[in-house]
């Protein structure tokens, strides 16, 4: 940790403290029961804050204005089904499936942690690649009635969106995208570290895409030339329906001339 030592250096002994302190923890992380408890977990850590958002916007103005849809707030009798229905779909179907991958690949840990660019460049691949599958996947679902009405009506059962619509959605919807995540890591080899960095932003990134507030620090912000849509983007993909179906970034709308201007913008 001398100052002497390069940056790049310096992010290599960050990361490798950081691998350490998680292999410290490797029976918990051998454990099948660890992917439903780190998805749960995070899940529900990211929407903490919005749901406090949501407490006190409706009592304080200066906050209110940050609301995509000032006009409509979620309830209590919105949120706890999405909670029920999120716990019970962890435990009934996404516990089965990861036990099954446990059992046929068994985690393993490598001493040493990857580096930095390694690290960044294969989050924001797998990022692309999400986003690309979740935009033909989410595009064939809205253009087909029978598989609209079969598996992806219910999450949009709630036109304006609050953090916790972000899993209420259908079980066939819900492992086909956690399919999607998990698949791209594995074919790009990624590191263990690598592989938790890129849940964990992938996740938070669906939470504030549903999270219905417009922030001065949210992503699509940070993000130049409009190229990430964030919240406004898939909120106003909830108001209309017919649009903004890619998650996360912006070419694969304007491409198929599927975009509409968000309304922040």
């Amino acid at each position: 940790w001398s100052c002497r030592q390069s940056p790049r250096q310096q992010d290599r002994l960050c990361l490798q403290f950081l691998w350490d302190f998680v292999t410290a923890k490797k029976p918990l992380i051998n454990s099948p029961f660890f992917p439903v408890l780190f998805s749960f977990t995070a899940y529900m850590a990211f929407c903490l804050p919005y749901i406090a958002l949501d407490f006190f916007s409706t009592r304080l103005p200066n906050l209110r204005k940050y609301k995509i849809q000032p006009q409509n707030y979620p309830t209590l009798g919105m949120m706890v089904p999405c909670i029920i229905q999120s716990a019970y779909h962890h435990v009934v179907w996404i516990f089965p499936v990861t036990f099954l991958h446990w059992y046929w690949k068994p985690v393993n840990l490598p001493v040493i942690a990857p580096e930095l660019p390694e690290v960044l460049l294969q989050v924001v691949i797998c990022l692309l690649l999400f986003d690309f599958e979740y935009f033909l996947w989410h595009l064939l679902h809205h253009r087909v009635p029978w598989l609209y009405k079969t598996f992806h009506k219910v999450h949009h059962k709630h036109i304006s969106t609050f953090a916790l619509t972000t899993q209420y959605s259908s079980v066939w919807e819900l492992l086909s995208l956690g399919f999607f995540a998990a698949i791209n890591p594995l074919l790009l080899g990624c590191h263990p570290l690598t592989e938790m960095i890129f849940f964990l932003v992938n996740i938070w990134l669906s939470v504030e895409d549903h999270s219905g507030y417009d922030l001065p620090w949210s992503t699509h912000r940070l993000v130049p030339f409009g190229w990430y849509g964030g919240a406004p983007h898939h909120d106003l993909h909830h108001l209309k329906f017919k649009s903004n179906y890619a998650p996360y970034f912006t070419h694969w709308d304007r491409l198929f001339g599927t975009f509409t201007e968000s309304h922040s913008s």
